[in-house]
C-alpha cells in the first residue's frame, strides 16, 4: 500500500487527512496524465473521465474539487451523480472512458470519504499510475522522462468541460435488469440500501423484475449513510425480514459494491454462503470454469469443507477484493469473493457488485425453486475466535521461533478439523490470531496458547 492510496483508494476523514485540495490535485494529475498519453499517441482530443459519488455530505465537495482539477488540466468530466461503484466501473468500460472516479468511503461512517480510481477496463487503477499520483502529491513527480515541479494548465479552448451523464447510470440500471433470467413475481424481497448509493437504483431493478419490493434505509440526508443500516448492521434487515414475512433480504454497503443476504428465517447469509450457493449452482450446470471458486484466507473453514464434499476446488488469496480479482483474471476463474460480501462474477462485472450479487442469488432461488435457507443449509459455519494483539513489532512477533512453534503445535492438534491463521494488520500495530474449530471452547483454548507465547516473549505492548 502507498502513502495515500490503500487497497481501496485514497480514504480518510473529510478535510482532515483527505482534503478538497487533495481531490483537486488528483484531478489535476489525472486530467494531465491521460491527456499527455493521448497526445503522445497522436490524439489531440480531450481525455474523458467519468465521476460517480455516494450520498455523503462531503461527496459534493470532493466532486467539485475533482472537476476543477480535471477541467483545469484539459479533461472533460462526465458526472453520473449519486451512483454505485460498480456502475462507474461498468460505464468506464462500455463507454470507453479514459478512467473512472468513485467518491466513497464504502462502509465507513459519513465523516470519512474516499477517492477510488478505475481504469478504462473497469478495473482498479494500475499501481504504476497510483505511484505517480502519490509522487505528484508529494512534489517529486517524474513522468515521461522528466521531472515535473508543477503541471501545465490548459488554456483557451483546451480547458475542459463538465457533462451531465445521468444517462450512463440509467443504462447501468438497464444492464442489471437485462441480467434477470427469471421473473420475481410473487416474491417478497427486502432491500436495505444503507442510505447510500443504491437508494435510487436497487428498488428500480427489483420492481422491474416483478418483485414485491420492501425498502428500508433509502432516505439519505448526507450524514446517515451506514448509520445503523446496510451490510455492516445486518441485524436491522434480519429483524425486518422476519417481522414482514419476506422471502429474502439483501443489504448493501455505502457504495453498493458488496451485499449480504438474509434468508426467510432471518438468518445471515454471508459472502461465504453466497460463494457456496452460486458455486454449487454453476457446477451443477457445468458452468464453473476450472471447477474453482476464489476465496480469501479469511473465509470460514466450513466453506472449504463444504466445497470438498461437493468436489469444488478453491483458491485462497490475501484479504481484499483486489487480490481476489487479480487471481481470477490471471487464472480465468469466473466466481470469487470475500466473506464480507464483495462477490465478483467476472462474466458480468470487473468488480464486486452488490445489486448484481442479489440478482444472482435470486436466480438460484427461482431456478431451484427452493428457499434461501434450504440452499445455504449444507454449508455449516465453523465457530471462530479472533484475538488482536497489539505488539511492538509485527514482523518480529510473527517470526519469533517460540510463536511459530506454538502455531505449529496448534496446527498439528487441529489436523483436518480446523485451522489457525496468524497474520499482521495492514494498518495497525496488531497481530491477529484466529482459530476455527468444531466448537468454540477449542477455538478459545488454541488462540490463548499462541497469544500467551506472544505476550510471554515480550512482544505485546
Amino acid at each position: 500500500m502507498g502513502k495515500y492510496f490503500g487497497t481501496d483508494g485514497f480514504r480518510g476523514t473529510a478535510n482532515e487527512n483527505l482534503t478538497a485540495d487533495h481531490a483537486f490535485r488528483v484531478g489535476r494529475f489525472l486530467g494531465w496524465y491521460f491527456g499527455e498519453l493521448k497526445r503522445r499517441g497522436g490524439d489531440d482530443s480531450a481525455p474523458r473521465i467519468i465521476i460517480g459519488k455516494d450520498t455523503r455530505r462531503s461527496s459534493y465537495m470532493f466532486e467539485y474539487s475533482l472537476v476543477g482539477g480535471l477541467t483545469a488540466s484539459g479533461a472533460d468530466a462526465y458526472l453520473l451523480h449519486v451512483t454505485t461503484t460498480p456502475s462507474v466501473a461498468y460505464i468506464s468500460r462500455v463507454d470507453a472512458f479514459d478512467c473512472g472516479i468513485m467518491i466513497s468511503a464504502s462502509h465507513n461512517p459519513y465523516h470519512d470519504n474516499g477517492i477510488k480510481l478505475i481504469n478504462s477496463q473497469g478495473e482498479k487503477m494500475e499501481e504504476s499510475v497510483i505511484t505517480l499520483i502519490e509522487d505528484y502529491l508529494d512534489g517529486k513527480l517524474n513522468a515521461f522522462g522528466q521531472d515535473w515541479k508543477e503541471l501545465p494548465y490548459a488554456k483557451d479552448d483546451k480547458i475542459g468541460r463538465t457533462v451531465d451523464y445521468v444517462s450512463g447510470r440509467n443504462r447501468y440500471i438497464g444492464y442489471l435488469i437485462s441480467l434477470g433470467m427469471y421473473s420475481f413475481r410473487g416474491m417478497k424481497i427486502g432491500l436495505d440500501c444503507a442510505n447510500g448509493a443504491s437508494w435510487n437504483i436497487a428498488k428500480a431493478v427489483f420492481d422491474a423484475l416483478g418483485a414485491e419490493t420492501h425498502v428500508i434505509n433509502a432516505e439519505p440526508n448526507g450524514i446517515n449513510i451506514n448509520d445503523n443500516a446496510g451490510s455492516t448492521h445486518i441485524e436491522v434487515l434480519q429483524k425486518y425480514v422476519v417481522e414482514n414475512g419476506l422471502d429474502a433480504g439483501f443489504a448493501y454497503d455505502g457504495d453498493a459494491d458488496r451485499c449480504l443476504c438474509v434468508d426467510e428465517k432471518g438468518n445471515l447469509i454471508s459472502g461465504d454462503h453466497i460463494l457456496y450457493i452460486y458455486g454449487r449452482y454453476m457446477k451443477e450446470r457445468g458452468k464453473l470454469v476450472n471447477n474453482t471458486v476464489v476465496a480469501t484466507v479469511m473465509s470460514n473453514f466450513g466453506l472449504f469443507k463444504a466445497f470438498d464434499e461437493i468436489g469444488i476446488d478453491y483458491a485462497k488469496t490475501a484479504v481484499g477484493d483486489k487480490y481476489v480479482y487479480e487471481y481470477m483474471k490471471e487464472h480465468g476463474c469466473c466466481l470469487g469473493g470475500e466473506q464480507s460480501g464483495h462477490i465478483i462474477f467476472s462474466k458480468y462485472a470487473s468488480t464486486g457488485d452488490g445489486i448484481l450479487t442479489s440478482l444472482k442469488i435470486m436466480q438460484v432461488i427461482m431456478s431451484r425453486e427452493k428457499k434461501l435457507s434450504e440452499l445455504a443449509a449444507p454449508f455449516v459455519v465453523y465457530p471462530q475466535v479472533l484475538e488482536n494483539v497489539r505488539v511492538k513489532d509485527k514482523k518480529a512477533a510473527q517470526s519469533d521461533p517460540d510463536v511459530q512453534a506454538a502455531v505449529a503445535k496448534v496446527t498439528e492438534a487441529l489436523g483436518t478439523t480446523g485451522r489457525i491463521l496468524v497474520r499482521e494488520s495492514g494498518t495497525e500495530p496488531l497481530v491477529r490470531v484466529m482459530v476455527e474449530a468444531e466448537d468454540e471452547a477449542a477455538c478459545r483454548k488454541y488462540v490463548s496458547e499462541v497469544v500467551d507465547v506472544i505476550k510471554a516473549n515480550g512482544h505485546a505492548v
